[in-house]
């Protein structure tokens, strides 16, 4: 057992909903021991893809993305959910992305001067669930006709249909934790083996 899926066992939060709040050690605070762990998994797994860049949104990906993106020793690009005044529209790949957790839908952009068709592009995320953030990140990477090289997640619920939506579009996904049931009357999680 890995070091996040202990601490994951040691201080998850369970919602009603099936959400399950880790932002005490990877999303909002953050353990380096944590990011330590899933920097080198991802290296592991992708180190043969020629990873040129490593593309997240914001915010929630940027921290686990950094890391991966130091140890490939490319740069780390994450999609704005909001366009800053110096970036024009007709500048900028735009996809929309929904939310599970905030309910709520947005549009995500990437300036077009940091992906180019050259680059082989690792999505990296903190959670899966619906796939709805990694499908837009393929959407952006295949708007610059650039080749997706992977997506790793930090944790991915298996009860929800991200995983399967991913693979029917022919990527490749690796996952650090994932998690098979969340029950939130019982206030417990079991774990599926495998990546």
């Amino acid at each position: 057992m890995g070091y996040l899926q202990k601490r994951i066992e040691a201080d998850g939060i369970i919602y009603p909903g099936n959400v399950l709040k880790i932002d005490s050690f990877l999303n909002h605070q953050i353990d380096p021991k944590v990011m330590k762990e899933i920097e080198a998994e991802f290296y592991d797994y992708f180190k043969d893809r020629k990873v040129t860049k490593v593309l997240t949104v914001e915010a929630s990906g940027i921290a686990p993305a950094i890391m991966v993106a130091a140890h490939f020793d490319v740069p780390m690009l994450f999609a704005k959910k909001a366009r800053p005044a110096t970036l024009k529209a007709e500048d900028a790949f735009v996809t929309d992305v929904y939310s599970y957790t905030k309910k709520i839908t947005s549009k995500v952009m990437v300036n077009k001067a940091y992906l180019t068709a050259d680059d082989s592009v690792l999505i990296i995320d903190d959670f899966l669930a619906n796939g709805e953030a990694s499908l837009g990140l393929v959407d952006i990477v295949r708007q610059a006709g650039a080749k997706v090289a992977g997506v790793g997640i930090c944790v991915e619920k298996s009860f929800q249909p991200g995983r399967g939506r991913l693979e029917e579009a022919g990527l490749d996904v690796y996952s650090i934790v994932r998690i098979e049931a969340i029950d939130s009357e019982n206030q417990r999680i079991t774990f599926k083996e495998g990546h």
